[in-house]
């Protein structure tokens, strides 16, 4: 299996479990910094389902490419 091709199936299985289940990432930034007291907060950010769609039509594209190449 070709590297495009592997890396196509990853981004369609991960786009797939992101539109199912939702996904998140978290940032941190400082708030407050005061000589060596810092205090930080953390947020959380959602991860559009437009995003998960571009991953996965990504990773067809990779894959047909990956396909079409190796014929």
């Amino acid at each position: 299996m070709r590297p495009a091709t592997i890396l196509g199936v990853l981004l369609i299985l991960a786009g797939a479990f992101v539109l199912v289940n939702g996904g998140s990432f978290t940032t941190r930034r400082d708030v407050v910094r005061l000589g060596d007291l810092k205090i930080s907060a953390e947020e959380r950010h959602p991860v559009r389902p437009w995003m998960a769609g571009l991953a996965i039509l990504g990773g067809v594209t990779l894959v047909v490419v990956g396909a079409r190449r190796k014929a």
